[in-house]
């Protein structure tokens, strides 16, 4: 049975602290406001945001398990409601995790609240972050409070905000580790949430901690400040401190995080943090969303001139009194054992055997381990987590935590008490082997339920997962350690940047329909808290996309040099190469030859059928633009050898050709006799399509014409290979952008 808000309000007024209780009583105000149509749209969205609370996508307005979807009507005369927003159905409720600890209390109150007002999954995100999905707004506020009252916050979950400090899930227990960074990522997760200095940001700001540099679990370089544990001597002391970076991020183009300071104390962490807060503030971007994150002000700047403002901001700031007692509380706080250590099991069974060898860690601390809890796709059912919760009061003092590849681990686990944890995590199906190898797949939700979703990610990853787990034993140890990773779009929710294998959906349109596809993108280190970000090579049909893995496995086998990573393979190989290998695999059947290809994976339906219209004059426009866009991946895809040559400066240039070739392409529907001068390219784009808002994405909007707008600015000067390399990245992205808008423009103008 499911309750009121008032209900929960008056249950548990008493177990909610302040702030958090005023706040959530603050937006359900705001939620019966903007119902009355007295808080703008725009306005109100956010405000949910900085609840968490976002929209999200559906298949013709039914909700997937059947049920009836509650649909809230606007007044007569308040605000007109636009299709498939948060009053037409339900939408998607992130939840902060700071580090990803947790205890069994707040899975089993997530469990109730899957139940009750979702569908009865948990996703973990890899921002160590819980999603439910299907969530009415109406009920957010009783969500809000109920998580509250165990310790738990939504706020700024999403929005213009500090999102969720993330941590290496093994910090305080990794034998390589140079210090346990938990304190720490906890302390400034309490400091930054609703500070005054971190509420007027023109887009999301993103924290991590590592407790070493040679591992992936902090992912520190990909992130808008990143601390990695760092020590010296000062007398006859060791001191704490970070070596900390700044101004990362994936998005649509990466980038590195800059080194900000070789060893920062760590009683100096907050109030510098505090500062960068308000040098992102007062001087990030605020108009153009696209261009708002910190690693755009901090590339812009320059590392020597974004570093001397924020010092002389931190020389201006007065002591906060909060900084050093929020670091001692948090320093004081230690984990303990339930058991007493143990010793390491000897055989069992032969699936046992296999678990031990990929979901096990040893601690540093002698006869405890670590175990992950593998989640496929990052799922997790309402009764699964009530176990898991039963499990991590039986075997430890509930120590569990979620991670960046979107599964459980439990921490001070006894050694002696792994046969008994494994029956009962069997129990409860949850005892699935692979943790961290190449069938331990990450995926965004892609377009079951984002609406940014192209290409279906979850399909992908379950598909790739299916048959990479019934050879797995067959695999070389090599491959099993690759690890994959896939985006339902350009964003890189699912961290594709990163993989040895990533993938992120595009579309195509092939003989008059739209076909799933998903870019190849191949040299990213995982390693290293990821240290390098790769690139797209190709596009590949999405029902092909399991035969490159497989084709790239079985060439990395066969052809490496002894102990050479994939990622130097992949340098080793080039680009061309590899592009031969996978030749084939571009082509789409017709459809009456091959259907399958014409639909997503997990979704038996057609992808799109949309006729370009028919007739010879129709037919000559479109081949003449599909050959402009294939010239134009063809110029970027050669920019990347070019790169690869160490020819920097040609590298660039041809990128930037290669954006002309693909905006001189979608020009030539309207205008016959284009020229290739590139002013007039540039004035006629932007005529024809930027001003008329024919380009802009329905989601990213003007976002991708302005790469090239950018492109053209600086076509004169001289490329760098951080340059050349992000044009490239920019290059990809505007030529999918033109692809989509000779989708969407296409049929119009043939038919015209």
């Amino acid at each position: 049975m499911k309750f009121s808000n008032q209900f929960w309000k008056e249950k548990l007024k008493e177990a909610l602290v302040e702030p958090l209780g005023r706040e959530i009583d603050i937006f359900e105000t705001e939620i019966n406001l903007r119902r009355q149509g007295k808080v703008e749209e725009r306005v109100f969205a956010e405000t949910r945001l900085r609840r968490g609370v976002y929209g999200q996508r559906y298949d013709n307005g039914n909700r997937h398990d059947g049920k009836a979807i509650k649909v809230l009507e606007f007044p007569s005369g308040s605000a007109t409601k636009g299709p498939n927003t948060l009053w037409d159905a339900p939408g998607m409720q992130r939840i902060k995790v700071p580090y990803g600890g947790l205890n069994a209390s707040q899975l089993e109150v997530m469990a109730q609240l899957a139940e009750e007002y979702s569908d009865g999954v948990v996703h973990i995100t890899t921002r160590q972050d819980f999603q439910l999905h299907y969530v009415h707004i109406d009920d957010t506020p009783s969500l809000m409070r109920r998580l509250a009252a165990v310790g738990i916050t939504t706020r700024e979950a999403c929005g213009n905000s500090v999102r969720n400090v993330t941590a290496c899930p093994y910090a305080g227990v990794c034998p390589d580790e140079v210090f346990d960074v938990t304190p720490y990522a906890r302390a400034l997760s309490n400091f930054l949430l609703g500070h005054p200095d971190c509420q007027n940001f023109g887009r999301k700001f993103k924290p991590a901690f590592s407790g070493c540099k040679q591992h992936a679990c902090g992912l520190t370089s990909m992130h808008d400040i990143g601390a990695i544990a760092m020590t010296r001597r000062q007398g006859d002391k060791e001191i704490r401190g970070f070596e900390f970076y700044v101004g990362g991020g994936l998005g649509a183009v990466p980038y590195q995080a800059k080194l900000f300071e070789e060893f920062l104390p760590v009683d100096e962490l907050l109030p510098t943090t505090q500062a960068i807060a308000r040098v992102f503030a007062r001087l990030g971007e605020k108009k153009n969303r696209n261009r708002a994150r910190s690693k755009f002000l901090v590339d812009d700047l320059g590392i020597e001139k974004f570093k001397a403002l924020v010092l002389e901001e931190r020389g201006e700031l007065d002591q906060d009194p909060r900084c050093l007692q929020l670091l001692r509380e948090a320093e004081s706080c230690h984990e303990e054992p339930l058991k007493s250590a143990g010793d390491f099991p000897g055989k069992g069974s032969r699936r046992f055997q296999e678990w031990l060898k990929t979901n096990i860690r040893r601690q540093k601390q002698p006869g405890y381990v670590v175990a992950t809890v593998t989640l496929p796709l990052g799922d997790i059912s309402a009764n699964q987590l009530r176990s898991l919760a039963d499990i991590v009061r039986s075997y430890t003092r509930e120590t569990v935590r979620t991670t960046v590849e979107q599964n459980f681990v439990i921490r001070w686990v006894s050694q002696s008490d792994l046969p008994k944890l494994y029956q009962a995590l069997e129990v409860a199906c949850l005892a699935e082997p692979g943790a961290g190898n190449i069938i331990d797949i990450v995926a965004c939700p892609g377009t079951d339920t984002c609406k940014l979703g192209i290409s279906s990610s979850r399909g992908l990853g379950a598909e790739l997962r299916s048959r990479l787990t019934t050879k797995s034993l067959e695999l070389d140890a090599a491959i099993q350690a690759l690890h994959i990773k896939v985006s339902g779009c350009f964003n890189s929710c699912g961290q594709h940047h990163v993989a040895d294998l990533g993938f992120y959906g595009v579309s195509r349109k092939v003989g008059g329909y739209a076909v799933p596809h998903f870019q190849v993108v191949l040299g990213g280190q995982w390693t290293q808290n990821a240290k390098a970000y790769g690139l797209p090579i190709v596009a590949i049909p999405s029902k092909n996309i399991p035969d490159v893995v497989s084709r790239l496995a079985e060439c990395y086998v066969n052809d490496r040099l002894r102990g050479e990573s994939f990622q130097d393979f992949i340098g080793r190989s080039g680009k061309v190469k590899v592009r031969k290998l996978l030749e084939d695999l571009i082509r789409v059947p017709a459809y009456d030859v091959n259907p399958l290809y014409f639909s997503d994976w997990g979704d038996p339906r057609e992808y799109s059928i949309s006729d370009i219209g028919k007739g010879e004059c129709a037919g000559e426009v479109v081949s003449a633009v599909e050959f402009d866009l294939a010239s134009a991946e063809r110029q970027v895809f050669e920019a990347q050898v070019l790169a690869e040559e160490g020819k920097i400066q040609a590298a660039g240039e041809t990128a930037y050709n290669g954006m002309l070739y693909a905006a001189k392409g979608l020009i030539r529907l309207e205008v016959v006799d284009i020229t290739d001068d590139q002013d007039e390219i540039m004035s006629q784009f932007r005529t024809k399509y930027y001003d008329t808002q024919k380009f802009f994405d329905p989601f990213a909007g003007g976002k991708f014409a302005n790469y090239l707008f950018a492109a053209h600015r600086r076509s004169n000067e001289g490329y760098t290979l951080d340059s050349s390399r992000r044009l490239i990245e920019e290059a990809q992205l505007f030529i999918e952008a033109s692809h989509s808008c000779y989708n969407r423009i296409a049929p119009r103008v043939a038919k015209s």
